[in-house]
Formats: C-alpha cells, sequence, structure tokens
C-alpha cells in the first residue's frame, strides 16, 4: 500500500477522531484516541499509541487502510478463544475482573512501575483463585524486568502455574537468556510489533510463542507473512482498540492455520464506550468473526476534533512513502 494512493489521502483527511475512557489505568493511560476512516469495504481503525513516531505509524496506517478498502483473508473458523485482561490492579479488582469476563484464560500485567513484587503475587494468586485450578494464568511484564529480576519473578510466580511470560525483558538476548534458565514459555511481544525485522525473535532462540499485533505489524496479510516466517505459536492481541479495531485481530485470528492459545481480543471490556451497537465482546471464552457496522450516535458521543489525527496519518503516509522510494 503506497501512501501516495489519492484514495489514501482522501481517506485520512475524512477521518474522524474518538477518545474513550478506561475503566482502569492502562499503560500509562486513561484514554485511549485514535481516529476512525470508512472506505469502500468497511471502517478501518488507525490508533497508534501517543509515543510511536510517523515511521512506526505507518504500519498502523497500513492496517487502517487494508480494513477500509481491501477487506481480510477469508476464515477458517468462526469463533476465537480469548483471555480477559488484568490490568496492574489491587487483587481484590483483579479478582472481579476475571470473575465478571467470562474466559478460562487471564492474562495478568506486572511489573507495573511503582509497584513491588509482592503486589504481582497477590493479583495473581487471586487471579488464580478466580478462574479456579483449571483456568490458564499468564502474565505479561512489557519488557520492565532484567534477567535476573525475571528469572526469580518467573519462578515465583510459577506457583501458580503459568502457561506462558510474556515479553519478561526488553531486548532478544534477554529473552533468550530467561528463556534457558526456567521451565515456563515465554512469549515476545515488543520484540516482534517494535521491531524493523520481526523475524529476528525466531533466529535469536528467544520465544516459545509469537504475540501478534494486527495494527503494528501493518495489517492482517502483513501479520500472517510473519507468523509462517516465524513458525512459532502465535497469540493474537489487541491494542486497545474499539470493536472497529478488535474485528482485524479477529480477522487475523480467524485466518490462522492452527490456533493454540486464547487471543489476548477481549479488551472491549477495558473501554467505557465503543462505536458499535453489537460491541465485540467474549460470550462463553470467545468473540464470534464478524464485521462491525459503526453506529453514527455512538460514534458522535465520543468524537473530538480530528486535526492532530488526521495530521498523524498525513505523516503516516509520507513516511511510508519513504520507506518505499516514493517520497
Amino acid at each position: 500500500m503506497r501512501g501516495s494512493d489519492p484514495d489514501t489521502a482522501e481517506a485520512s483527511a475524512s477521518g474522524r477522531a474518538f477518545a474513550i475512557g478506561l475503566r482502569n489505568r492502562f499503560r500509562g493511560i486513561t484514554v485511549r484516541e485514535g481516529m476512525l476512516v470508512r472506505g469502500p469495504v468497511g471502517w478501518g481503525e488507525f490508533s497508534p499509541f501517543a509515543e510511536y513516531g510517523p515511521r512506526e505509524c505507518s504500519r498502523w496506517w497500513a492496517a487502517c487502510h487494508e480494513a477500509a478498502h481491501q477487506g481480510w483473508p477469508a476464515p477458517v473458523r468462526d469463533r476465537v478463544p480469548v483471555n480477559v485482561t488484568v490490568p496492574a490492579v489491587a487483587p481484590e479488582r483483579a479478582h472481579a475482573i476475571v470473575s465478571a469476563g467470562g474466559c478460562a484464560t487471564a492474562k495478568v500485567k506486572v511489573a507495573e512501575p511503582g509497584q513491588d513484587p509482592a503486589e504481582d503475587l497477590a493479583r495473581v494468586e487471586a487471579v488464580r483463585d478466580a478462574l479456579g485450578p483449571s483456568g490458564r494464568v499468564r502474565v505479561d511484564a512489557n519488557g520492565a524486568w532484567d534477567v535476573d529480576t525475571a528469572v526469580h519473578m518467573v519462578r515465583a510466580l510459577d506457583r501458580f502455574d503459568l502457561e506462558y511470560v510474556e515479553q519478561p525483558c526488553a531486548t532478544l538476548d534477554e529473552l533468550a537468556a530467561v528463556r534457558r534458565r526456567v521451565q515456563v514459555p515465554v512469549a515476545a511481544d515488543e520484540s516482534i510489533r517494535r521491531a524493523e525485522d520481526p523475524l529476528k525473535v525466531r533466529a535469536a532462540d528467544a520465544a516459545d510463542i509469537v504475540v501478534l499485533k494486527v495494527q503494528p505489524l501493518g495489517g492482517v496479510r502483513a501479520a500472517l507473512r510473519v507468523a509462517e516466517a516465524c513458525g512459532l505459536p502465535v497469540v493474537v492481541s489487541s491494542a486497545v482498540e474499539t470493536s472497529v479495531g478488535l474485528a482485524a485481530g479477529v480477522a487475523l485470528a480467524a485466518a490462522l492455520p492452527e490456533l493454540p492459545y486464547a487471543c489476548g481480543l477481549a479488551t472491549m471490556q477495558m473501554l467505557t464506550a465503543d462505536v458499535t451497537d453489537e460491541p465485540l465482546s467474549p460470550e462463553r471464552g470467545f468473540l464470534p468473526v464478524r464485521p462491525v457496522e459503526v453506529d453514527e450516535r455512538r460514534l458522535r458521543a465520543v468524537e473530538v476534533d480530528p486535526t492532530a489525527w488526521r495530521e498523524r496519518a498525513a505523516a503516516a503516509r509520507n513516511a511510508a512513502d519513504g520507506a518505499l522510494g516514493t517520497g
């Protein structure tokens, strides 16, 4: 997808921006912002986080363009298993989130700045209690630990029978070192979605599982190519999008030849509003594979001035042009 495509420029210039509150602080934010674009085949979402520059945003724009202008590959399943996501909250709140989530798997955020390891242990213990012995618990450190801390914490947390640990450290070398020293499988997230070459994770022998997100990888088709080249089990996760963005994640999960793990796509529960009358929310631990239609009334209720988002989209398009040698 070339950013200089006239249809692409027109779409970004007419995009509609939104701001939706989060029920709990997540990744340091309390409001999720982005832009929705209507194309000939449906709606696309462009919602890179504030710290991302134009070059990184160009992938997010490519995913938005794909959804609005191309659509997605045919699914091989009609529903996708999902996990409930537990932010770095108090144990009582964590227990309540899991109990209300309706999922048999939970992903728990750990290593939150300003919190100590005892809080992580208490939160994961509460989640295990809420799920019961047959549920699956995975933890996500977002690359915050060094190797020795990661090894210590993974071993301590594994008393609650971890399914895997996601991005315990920041670098591939560190992930590989942790993987050699613990029995719990290691999943790579940031090492895939924020890497210039997402395939290095396999060459470094740094992970047992890869976590793929559609927007950061440039769309469903691009993510499918990464999955095939990595040759590792895949967990599809969201970037805490509206149901429009979540639909792209569901499309990726639905198109994968194999899907051995529950996916991190049950994140609509983290937002206080949505842009559709039929949010993509889990039913008995699954999300349906279906299109999402934006409801005008609901979009207007969360709509904000689009100027800054249209400018970000234009910068992302220009960055894509530069990468392709057309700028």
